[in-house]
């Protein structure tokens, strides 16, 4: 990169001199030989000058024009519709304008540097090169192509890769299989389970507690591999950090936006490398207005999801991710916490790991642990999932249906895949199977997040129901075409699918049918029908399944308690088996909106906390 000397002012900021104090000019150059970027962007994130002022006076010393974008319209604009996206991915836009070609900037990184440098040694280049803000950019973009990124952010996969979107089809030859699949599967889910207890469907009964016996023993295989060594790597120095990029969608989160802010600021990262993006609905005017409160941060970026389409996390994620500027993105939820070294170890991740990883995942620990029983059985979950289960996935080098927060992805991959699916419910586990498809892995890296847990029922039966709607929607993706997701993502993903994500779904539906299996048994005992409660092997069986499904979630959960040193909770998994009953609850319902309202998204509610117990940046001083 291109070096000015430590502590010699650049070009870029020359215009500068005689408006702010020489130190603090000698300070920014400094910083910027440090960081390997331009000053003027230490200045902007320094919160010294406004980008405005700034690039009036970059412009004027430059002899260049500055464009404010007051007199043009779509028509003015040399890209085409399904361009526009890129003016806001680079920060450049080509436009007509008296019958010559100009390119607007909207300078980033050296940008302002090499222009300058470039204009010194080219005095005719500058007639074809206008200068302007990111805000102004974005607004032009946002203003003149809101229906087609609208459109993107929406259907971009579907149009890109229809048969990997769970977007509703119109009736077509090409559709009618996938419609018909998508119609016929809640229907003859729930024959099925239901006419196993009432017609002694022996064979299909037997079927469905392999199923479960299946699931129960991939999570406890998957706790059992042993964790590969990783080699440590020399820390990465700040002028060698990547600009990072960390998107947070939110909706009815005004209580949540300052604590979040904060939260994102504290992480051990250069804040003029770090881009802060908060993509908001454009009704909720209480969690805007917070927003508005926090004043003037130079690295946060409003962006306000399209009113088209789906109201959903992907869909406002989506939106967002024209204007990424990150080599990197993470993901995070209104709620967390990330430990503060967070980004440099997914940085590590990704350099451990080859260039075929297309994200990382970050573990998710529960802090609100003691607001309920709900909360401490959420807090095993989570621990066994993220802390056990998802590392042994990673040993195996399965894909991993990833978590819905502290997902760190490689842009440019992520760009590749077109971004989320707008239409399905857990986004996230969805992409995990996608990248594996495109021939991509995920792997888990060791840095926590800390959120909250829902606490009453009600709270936890609509998230539930929506994740297990997300994944019932992504099993019928996949599983469309058989063929194709064996070819694509190999037997590792297919077993996946089939049996994390199916056996998810399938386990939580049959629990009760299981149970309805032995009670009536136990009814045929009571009235001497037989002669023990085991009589029939078909009994036997399904007493194996549930029991081995129950040892295998509490053993799991136990060793991740192990591994969060919260043994202390370990009593809260003799609940299991009544979780479970409403693990199915939740299961049944989101089978019924899989089949009536499968778009549907249930809002969890933040900032209800009663408890908390977090350190995070204790935890980061331990490693």
């Amino acid at each position: 990169m291109e070096s000015t000397g430590a502590g010699r002012p650049g070009p870029e900021i020359a215009c500068l001199r005689g408006v702010l104090s020489p130190m603090l000019l000698r300070s920014a150059a400094a910083r910027a030989a440090e960081l390997g970027i331009g000053a003027d962007q230490v200045l902007l994130r320094w919160g010294v000058i406004d980008e405005e002022s700034y690039i009036q006076r970059l412009a004027a010393s430059a002899g260049l024009e500055v464009e404010d974008f007051r007199y043009l319209g779509r028509k003015d604009c040399l890209l085409a519709d399904h361009q526009l996206h890129r003016a806001a991915e680079s920060g450049m836009l080509y436009i007509q304008d008296g019958g010559r070609q100009v390119l607007v900037v909207a300078p980033r990184g050296l940008a302002a540097r090499r222009l300058m440098q470039s204009r010194l040694t080219r005095p005719v280049f500058g007639s074809r090169i206008r200068l302007t803000t990111a805000a102004r950019l974005n607004g032009f973009i946002a203003q003149h192509a809101d229906k087609v990124l609208a459109q993107r952010a929406s259907d971009g996969l579907k149009a890109a890769h229809p048969e990997l979107s769970a977007a509703p089809r119109s009736l077509t030859d090409a559709t009618v299989w996938r419609s018909a699949w998508d119609f016929l599967i809640p229907i003859l889910l729930c024959a099925a389970l239901i006419a196993i207890p009432v017609l002694r469907l022996e064979g299909l009964s037997v079927m469905l507690s392999l199923a479960f016996v299946s699931f129960a023993a991939l999570r406890l295989v998957a706790c059992c591999i042993p964790r590969r060594k990783t080699p440590e790597l020399a820390p990465l120095a700040d002028r060698d950090l990547p600009l990072y990029s960390v998107v947070v969608a939110l909706y009815r989160e005004a209580r949540s936006v300052a604590p979040l802010v904060a939260a994102i600021q504290a992480i051990d990262y250069p804040p003029e490398k770090l881009q802060i993006i908060l993509a908001l609905e454009p009704d909720d005017f209480e969690t805007r207005a917070a927003v508005a409160k926090l004043g003037h941060l130079p690295h946060v970026q409003v962006v306000l999801a399209a009113r088209d389409g789906p109201r959903t996390k992907p869909k406002a994620l989506n939106c967002a991710l024209p204007f990424v500027q990150g080599d990197y993105v993470a993901v995070y939820d209104a709620e967390d916490r990330p430990e503060p070294d967070q980004l440099r170890l997914a940085l590590d991740a990704f350099r451990m790991h080859g260039p075929d990883i297309a994200c990382v995942q970050a573990s998710l620990c529960i802090t609100n642990i003691s607001d309920s029983w709900l909360s401490r059985t959420f807090t095993a979950e989570y621990a066994g999932q993220f802390d056990v289960f998802l590392q042994g996935a990673t040993a195996l080098r399965a894909p991993l249906p990833l978590g819905g927060s502290s997902n760190h992805f490689d842009t440019r991959i992520l760009r590749e895949v077109s971004g989320w699916d707008a239409y399905n419910v857990t986004e996230d586990a969805d992409l995990g199977l996608r990248l594996a498809r495109f021939g991509y892995r995920s792997v888990m890296f060791p840095s926590t997040t800390y959120e909250e847990a829902p606490a009453r029922f009600g709270a936890w039966l609509k998230q539930r129901t929506r994740w297990m709607k997300g994944w019932m929607q992504t099993w019928a993706v996949h599983m469309s075409t058989p063929v194709d997701f064996w070819r694509s993502a190999g037997p590792r993903g297919f077993l996946t699918v089939n049996l994390l994500v199916g056996g998810n779904i399938l386990g939580a539906l049959v629990y009760p049918i299981l149970l309805t299996q032995i009670a009536l048994a136990g009814i045929d005992l009571a009235d001497g029908r037989r002669n023990s409660l085991f009589e029939n092997w078909l009994d036997t069986v399904h007493a194996v399944s549930i029991l081995s499904g129950l040892l295998a979630s509490m053993v799991v959960g136990a060793a991740g308690l192990a591994q969060r040193g919260l043994l202390r909770n370990v009593w809260i998994l003799a609940a299991t088996p009544i979780y479970w009953l409403l693990l199915s609850a939740a299961a049944w319902r989101a089978l019924w909106q899989y089949a009536f309202d499968r778009y549907r998204w249930e809002k969890t509610e933040h900032g209800l906390a009663k408890s908390e117990h977090f350190k995070p940046a204790a935890r980061a001083g331990e490693r």
